[in-house]
C-alpha cells in the first residue's frame, strides 16, 4: 500500500457504499479528498510528494493552477513546498469584483502546472485548462492526487495534457471491495 493511500484511510477520506460522482457516473467508493486536504499532515504529504514527481519527471513550471474550490489548499501547499506561484482558476465569473475567471498573476506565455485533487472523466479540468490557455498559459500537464481511471486521462489526452497522478483509483480500492 501506498503512502498516499494509507493517508487517505486513516483521515477517513476513503470510503465505501454507493455514491454519485461529480460526473454523474455512479461508483461503489468515493474519495472524499477535501477531508484530506483539510487535514495539515494529509495535506503537507500530497505536496511533498507532488513536489517529489514534480522533480522526477522534470515538470518546471513557471505558475501552479488549482481550479476553485477543491484543489485550492493543494495548489497552495504545492506552492508552498516549491516556492513556485500559484493562480485560482474560477468555474464560472462572478458578477461582482473584478469578475475575472482566474485570480493572480498569470503572463501570457508562462509554462502553467494544473493540479487536481479527484480526476474522473476531467471535465472540470479541460474546462479550466481552456481558460488558462484563453489568458496566455501554456497546458501540457496537469498532477492529481488520484486518477479514478474514468476516461479522464483520455480526455485530458485530447487537450494535447498529460495527466500524471500520486496514486490510481484501481490501486486504492485493490482487496478492499
Amino acid at each position: 500500500m501506498s503512502e498516499i493511500t494509507r493517508a487517505l484511510e486513516e483521515c477517513g477520506a476513503l470510503q465505501f457504499g454507493e455514491f454519485t460522482l461529480a460526473s454523474g457516473a455512479k461508483s461503489d467508493y468515493y474519495i472524499n479528498i477535501k477531508k484530506a486536504s483539510t487535514d495539515p499532515r494529509v495535506l503537507y504529504l500530497m505536496s511533498q510528494l507532488m513536489a517529489e514527481k514534480m522533480q522526477a519527471e522534470n515538470i518546471r513550471p513557471d505558475r501552479i493552477a488549482g481550479i476553485v474550490l477543491g484543489s485550492i489548499p493543494l495548489a497552495a501547499a504545492l506552492s508552498m513546498a516549491t516556492g513556485i506561484p500559484f493562480v485560482m482558476v474560477r468555474k464560472e465569473q462572478k458578477d461582482h469584483g473584478t469578475m475575472k475567471l482566474i485570480e493572480g498573476d498569470l503572463v501570457p506565455g508562462e509554462k502553467v502546472l494544473v493540479v487536481e485533487d479527484v480526476i474522473t472523466t476531467a471535465g472540470s479540468s479541460v474546462q479550466a485548462i481552456s481558460v488558462l490557455r484563453e489568458n496566455g498559459a501554456v497546458v501540457t500537464e496537469i498532477m492529481a492526487v488520484v486518477d479514478r481511471e474514468g476516461g479522464g486521462k483520455e480526455n485530458l489526452a485530447k487537450s494535447g495534457v498529460a495527466l500524471i497522478s500520486l496514486v490510481k483509483g484501481s490501486e486504492i480500492v485493490k482487496g478492499k471491495r
